[in-house]
């Protein structure tokens, strides 16, 4: 086969000249601007030096500011800045000792340092304000594409894609400033060669007098370690996480009902329709917080009441959820897996097994036929298998035409509609299991949808208006105190539909597990509020309340304050054992 070589031929001599001459004018233009600023400074001295000083003094804000960045809102305040961070000595310290080449490669580094602890402290702002805990750099970036797509749900396309691009430029900004600042710094300190040496052994003999002495001030110690602290902490999680992992597969091989033969599984509820459903953002800040608890807590014991004229009983206790604020496929695969499924990579590696679910174990019996109800979902579902589900409905299936609800793809009343025409109210041959997870609750809680008339859902168009009347979401998303109504308010409809779908189409044979699968975001549950989430069992056979008399729940829907409260994790293997399950473990 032939080669053919193509030579490099030199430029034409004109073209190099053309190069030469425009390098030249471009190093002329800076030499004639370095020259003006200088004859700027000759003719003005004293705004020159203002200046300067200014310039040097914003930066010595800026990198102290970036060192002691407290990562939560509530410690964004004044007496957080009134500390002598050591990093800042020890910098001073390190370009003091370096000449100017190293030092200006130091200053950089230093530089983009503080860029990546200003931005992962950010991020814990944020995690800590919606999910109640720190950002982990091991596992939350998968995260980050969810938050975009729940900001385009809600706030449109648009607003999102800005929010992607401004953050990015935000960082490259604050990258920029940083270094510039660094690199100012280290030229001040080095042009000052001697006061900076006697300033920097003060600040360090001040920072190892006071930490020595453990003086504090506003609240805090004087002597400051922030930085390091914030960014060790970061690379302590990183690899605790990743222990975890291998740890956690191993645990999830196990299974103490892995081997149960079909004929042992759940014997005590053949026979009976059994539905499992998830509130979203179902927390116990809506029981017991006082903005929320009073209209949540009536319409708990209006639905008690009603659901108990139509002869149905409950009782109700509490678990304790593997998520907080968001994430709700990790509550719903702890509660049924009996794994604690806290973070993506636990679930990726869970749901890439056999671990037995709680549906899967109806499925195994070959007594039940198994259904998923999930509006929420809106692409391919993989998980579908492991949750044992013979049939999924998602937002596509359940023939709805209205509109949406902000995050929400129809409301629960419709949802729940759609299942009974669709699934539940179909003669079959075998009782049914159904797996549904309602999100009319789900944040930013505008607008809500309200109760109609169950003959007059229809397609859903009937919720137009009802949708045009609500609250925007951009407005209660930045009222606290809106947002924690609203929430209450969606509490109240989500349990009203559930509970008169019930009402309407239960039966002798019904049993009803409903639950929440976390606690609303942290700026509306509370600081330090409690992963705890309401769990009810309903049902007209008193047989099937009697099995579980040992496990001490709340008569009603409303669990007492004391009642008793587990880990989420636990629930399947008391529910398994409660209806006459027999343990047959398999080995990981």
């Amino acid at each position: 086969m032939p080669v053919f070589t193509r030579l490099r031929q030199s430029p034409p001599a004109e073209h190099l000249g053309e190069d030469v001459r425009a390098a030249e004018t471009g190093a002329a233009a800076a030499a004639s601007r370095l020259a003006h600023l200088r004859a700027w400074r000759t003719r003005h001295p004293r705004a020159a030096r203002a200046l300067r000083r200014t310039t040097t003094a914003v930066a010595a804000v800026l990198v102290l500011g970036a060192l002691l960045l407290p990562n939560t809102l509530p410690a964004l305040a004044p007496r957080s800045f009134t500390r002598v961070p050591a990093e800042a000595v020890a910098g001073a310290v390190v370009v003091l000792a370096l000449p100017r080449r190293p030092r200006l490669a130091a200053a950089v580094l230093y530089g983009l340092g503080l860029t990546v602890l200003t931005a992962v402290n950010l991020l814990d702002m944020g995690f800590n304000e919606y999910l109640g805990r720190g950002f982990n750099a091991a596992l939350d970036w998968d995260l980050l594409p969810d938050a975009q797509a729940y900001v385009a749900d809600t706030l449109g396309a648009t607003v999102a894609t800005a929010a992607a691009v401004g953050a990015v430029v935000l960082i490259l900004l604050l990258a920029a400033v940083l270094v510039a600042a660094s690199v100012r710094l280290a030229g001040t300190l080095a042009r000052h060669r001697a006061r900076a040496t006697q300033g920097a052994l003060a600040a360090g003999t001040v920072w190892v007098t006071c930490s020595a002495l453990g003086l504090t001030l506003f609240g805090g110690p004087i002597a400051s370690e922030r930085a390091a602290g914030a960014l060790r902490a970061h690379a302590q999680r990183t690899v605790d996480s990743l222990r975890d992992e291998a740890a956690f597969a191993q645990q999830a091989k196990a299974d103490s009902f892995g081997a149960t033969p079909p004929d042992q599984l759940l014997p005590d509820l053949r026979g009976k329709d059994v539905i499992f459903t998830f509130i979203e953002s179902y927390g116990r800040s809506a029981l017991e917080d006082p903005v929320m608890a009073p209209g949540v807590g009536r319409t708990l014991a209006e639905s008690t009441g009603a659901l108990a004229e139509a002869g149905f009983h409950a009782r109700s206790g509490w678990l304790t959820s593997a998520t907080f604020g968001g994430s709700s496929w990790l509550g719903h695969s702890t509660t049924m897996s009996g794994l604690w499924i806290d973070n993506q990579r636990r679930y990726r590696t869970v749901t890439a097994g056999e671990h037995l679910t709680l549906t899967k174990a109806f499925r195994k019996t070959g007594a039940w036929d198994t259904v998923g109800v999930m509006p929420g979902v809106q692409k391919g579902w993989p998980e579908e298998e492991w949750y044992g589900l013979d049939r999924l409905y998602d937002a596509f299936d359940l023939g709805y035409r209205g509109p949406k609800f902000s995050w929400s793809t129809m409301p629960d009343q419709y949802a729940l509609e759609a299942f009974q025409r669709r699934v539940h109210g179909k003669k079959r041959d075998k009782p049914l299991m159904s797996f549904v997870i309602l999100t009319s609750s789900h944040q930013p809680w505008a607008p809500i949808p309200r109760m109609v008339g169950w003959d007059e859902l229809g397609d859903g168009s009937v919720f137009d208006a009802i949708q045009r009347a609500g609250n925007k979401a951009s407005d209660v998303l930045t009222d606290t105190t809106r947002s924690r109504e609203e929430y209450g308010k969606s509490i109240q409809y989500s349990v009203t539909s559930l509970t008169q779908w019930l009402q309407r189409y239960g039966t002798d044979d019904t049993v009803l597990v409903f639950l929440g699968d976390h606690q609303p975001i942290a700026r509306v549950s509370g600081d330090r509020a409690s992963r705890d989430v309401p769990v009810s069992l309903v049902a007209k056979d008193p047989k099937v309340l009697e099995r579980i008399d040992g496990w001490n729940w709340t008569e009603g829907l409303k669990p007492a304050a004391d009642a008793p409260v587990w880990r989420m994790d636990s629930f399947r293997d008391r529910f398994l054992k409660a209806y006459g399950s027999t343990p047959h473990p398999s080995k990981g």
